[in-house]
Formats: C-alpha cells, sequence, structure tokens
C-alpha cells in the first residue's frame, strides 16, 4: 500500500488540476502580496482569495481561440468572479506565474524523492547489517578477486545514495525560487518588495535576478541531479541481476507464489523487476539532456524550453518515484543465498588467497618481483586443473592452491607451512569490517 500511495501522491501533483491549482495559488499570494502594500482594497482582496477558481473544461474552450494557456486560465478564473478581477495577474507576466507555480511543484515533488530516498537506504541498511559477516568473492572484471562480504556490498550503495540525497537536499534550494519581476525581468511594475512578500508566503525564495524567465541552469541541475540518481539506482539492478544468474546464483529476486516467469519455460524465474529498474533508470537520464539544451534561450527567453518541460518534469519526478519505490520493495524482499556465496568463493580452489601468500615473502626479504612469480606459478597450475575438470579440494578438504603452496619446497622454506595455512584464513579479509560499518553507517551501526 505505501508503494502504491506513494505513486498517486507525486501522479497528483502533475495532473492538469495540480497545475492550474498552482497557478492559483500564486496569483492569489499576488493579490494578498499587493493587499499589504495598500494597492488591492481590503474588500476586493477577500473576494479574489474566497472566490477565485478555475474551470479546466472553460480554459481549453478558452485556449482552443486564444492559443494561450495563461490567458486562458485568468479569463476563466476571472468569470469567477466580479469587478475585483481586474487584480487578478496585476503587474506580471505569464511566466512570473508559471515559472513560480512550477517551482512549487518541483519543491513538493523533490520532498517525496527525497523521503523515497531516505525509504530505499534504511532497506539497505537494515540489509546490510543482517548481511556484514555472509562471505563472498569480491569480483573485478567479472572475474573472482578476494573475499569480500555482501555487507559490503550493501554499504556501498547506502554511502552512494547518501551522496545523492545531500545533492538534492541542496539542489532543492536551487529550484525552489520564484520571480514577479515582469515582462523583461526589471522589476518596472512590480516592487521589489512585493516579490519578495509573495515569494515568502508561498515557501519559495525571490530569485536574486531573473529576467522573463527563471534561469533554466536551475532545472537542468535538477535534471542532473536525478540522472545520477539513477545511474546509481541502475548499478545496484544490475548487480543484482548478475547475481541472480543461473552461473552465479547468490541473490535473487523474491518469486510470488503463483507467479510465472516465461511462457515457454516453466523453470524460468527471471529478474523482472531489476530489468525494468534499469529501463526506468535509462529515461530518467534521457531527461537530462533536454534540460541542458534549455539553459541557452535567444537573449535568455524564447519558449523553447516549455514544451520540453511539460515532458521531462512530470515524467522524471513520477518515473524516478516509481523507479525507488519499485527498488525498495526488490531490496527488501530480496533473496540471498549465503550457501551458494561461499560454495562460489571456493570455486576457483585457493586462488582468492593469491595476494595474501604475495605480501609474506617481502616480509623475508624477497623482492616483489620474485615473489610474484613465486605465486604465479602455483595458481597456473590451478586454472589448469580447473580447466580439465579437477576438483577444487581434495578428499581432505585442502584446496588445490593450498596443495600446490605447500608442496613448493621454495616457498615453504621461505615462510614455512604454518605461515603458509594462516594466509588462508578468511578472518583476515573480515577483520575490519565493523571499523568501515562504523564509518558508513555512523551511530545507525549497530541498530
Amino acid at each position: 500500500m505505501v508503494e502504491r500511495y506513494a505513486r498517486e501522491e507525486m501522479k497528483k501533483l502533475w495532473d492538469m488540476e495540480a497545475k492550474y491549482s498552482a497557478w492559483l495559488e500564486v496569483e492569489k499570494a499576488l493579490v494578498r502580496g499587493w493587499n499589504k502594500l495598500g494597492l488591492i482594497p481590503n474588500s476586493d482582496c477577500e473576494k479574489i482569495c474566497k472566490n477565485a477558481k478555475f474551470d479546466i473544461a472553460r480554459i481549453d474552450e478558452i485556449e482552443a481561440v486564444t492559443k494561450h494557456d495563461l490567458i486562458a486560465f485568468t479569463t476563466s478564473v476571472a468569470e469567477s468572479l466580479g469587478e475585483e478581477s481586474r487584480w487578478v495577474h496585476y503587474g506580471i507576466t505569464s511566466s512570473d506565474c508559471i515559472d513560480t507555480a512550477v517551482a512549487l511543484q518541483m519543491r513538493d515533488s523533490l520532498k517525496i524523492i527525497l523521503e523515497d530516498i531516505k525509504q530505499v537506504r534504511e532497506v539497505i541498511r537494515i540489509r546490510a547489517q543482517e548481511h556484514k559477516d555472509t562471505l563472498m568473492v569480491g569480483r573485478s572484471h567479472g572475474i573472482h578477486g578476494e573475499p569480500i562480504t555482501f555487507g559490503l556490498v550493501l554499504a556501498i550503495w547506502y554511502d552512494e545514495l547518501g551522496r545523492h540525497y545531500k545533492a538534492l537536499e541542496s539542489t532543492l534550494e536551487v529550484i525552489a525560487v520564484g520571480q514577479l519581476s515582469g515582462a523583461m525581468g526589471n522589476l518596472a511594475h512590480t516592487p521589489i518588495e512585493l516579490e519578495e512578500l509573495v515569494c515568502a508566503e508561498l515557501g519559495l525564495k525571490p530569485a536574486p535576478i531573473s529576467n522573463q524567465v527563471i534561469q533554466r541552469d536551475r532545472y537542468a541541475r535538477l535534471m542532473s541531479d536525478l540522472a545520477l540518481l539513477a545511474s546509481s539506482c541502475e548499478k545496484i539492478a544490475v548487480e543484482i541481476r548478475h547475481l541472480q544468474r543461473t552461473e552465479v546464483y547468490e541473490a535473487e529476486e523474491y518469486f510470488e507464489s503463483g507467479q510465472k516467469g516465461s511462457s515457454a519455460m516453466p523453470h524460468k524465474r527471471n529478474p523482472i523487476l531489476s530489468e525494468n529498474i534499469t529501463g526506468l533508470c535509462r529515461m530518467i537520464r534521457s531527461y537530462a539532456i533536454p534540460a541542458l539544451e534549455n539553459v541557452a534561450l535567444w537573449h535568455e527567453r524564447d519558449i523553447s524550453h516549455s514544451s520540453v518541460e511539460r515532458f521531462i518534469l512530470p515524467d522524471s519526478f513520477i518515473t524516478t518515484d516509481f523507479m525507488l519505490m519499485r527498488l525498495h520493495g526488490l531490496l527488501k524482499k530480496l533473496v540471498v543465498y549465503p550457501k551458494n556465496m561461499l560454495k562460489n568463493l571456493n570455486l576457483t580452489g585457493g586462488l582468492v588467497f593469491s595476494q595474501r601468500i604475495l605480501l609474506e615473502l617481502p616480509k623475508k626479504g624477497i623482492s616483489r618481483e620474485d615473489a610474484y612469480k613465486i605465486v604465479q606459478r602455483n595458481a597456473m597450475k590451478v586454472w589448469s586443473d580447473l580447466q580439465n575438470g579437477k576438483s577444487a579440494v581434495n578428499e581432505k578438504g585442502e584446496s588445490l592452491y593450498l596443495q600446490y603452496l605447500l608442496a613448493d619446497s621454495e616457498l615453504v622454506g621461505l615462510i614455512g607451512q604454518n605461515a603458509v595455512r594462516e594466509c588462508f584464513e578468511f578472518s583476515y579479509y573480515t577483520k575490519n569490517i565493523d571499523s568501515i560499518f562504523k564509518r558508513v553507517f555512523g551511530d545507525k551501526n549497530k541498530k
């Protein structure tokens, strides 16, 4: 229910009712501002604020003739009033109303996105604590590297999304600005005190300077930050897709009772949610380019940005909200297989401990080059055996690599058998996890 409610809440911020309601909110705030400055009589102000309303069907009807949406809107509002309607939209231009209203929509929408990120980070934190000590293999280039834990993977995601949260929190200040500076932004017809009064009432800051529009670098920053957020979310989705591959099978999306994976192959359980998230993130990133192109307008003012923003603003917020809530549900229900993680960690017959051996030899006076040769020549034997189908461990439970290293007289002569065996202990790789978690999660580390 939470997931569904969040999406509906966001959608309502961008439907036609919300659009015109935001416009009307700005126009009423303008009337109250003029009233405080002594231009509009109290009675007219009260009538406008009490009775002003719009009719969407009527707006559409008027716009079909005027070809101007703001004029159609103000005409519809005027029809709901009497002589006091002369004060509606007094002294300002279309963009004063529209850009200030859009700032309200963007502000409220971004607050929802920020809350979404908090929820996703919280479920990641919980899962990270759950799997802080769950051993798995770390991979680079898709190849096994050294032992890590799944908790460390999750902690990276938590930390990364935290940076996006801070960036968007800062961007909230950048986009939450309004203007009532008039047709050319010179405040000739609207005193600066009016702009400050109206913006304060609306919970916005007045843009320090504007022309006929709010400058679009603000919007571009928002879209760029959402694009970066999407890139990190796709990174999480791609990792889950990889972990669910049959050859890996270390984690998978929760498979509902009665769910079907394939119309042709009844056995299939596909990573459909993370694939969907990947696609949604591609769409979110695509909105950044037109937003950047909107920054350069003719003499800083034309309407080439308008048609673009009618798409990218509602779509980016609604899609980001949907994607984040889907990611939240995916991570909350993600099924993790620690036994398979350990199985894969041991898949290469102990090769994941090669660096541990390498670092012991220089302590005995061996050059790094010679140490590398000793460690690598035994590792290559293991690769050869694995390619030929030999078991990664013997009947004693000793890994192939350990067997070869113990049989290497030069190596054993340098550090001894006990030291070689000690290099194959997992605890060496997990000894600093608590310290890492403390840095990432702070006081939440043990909650």
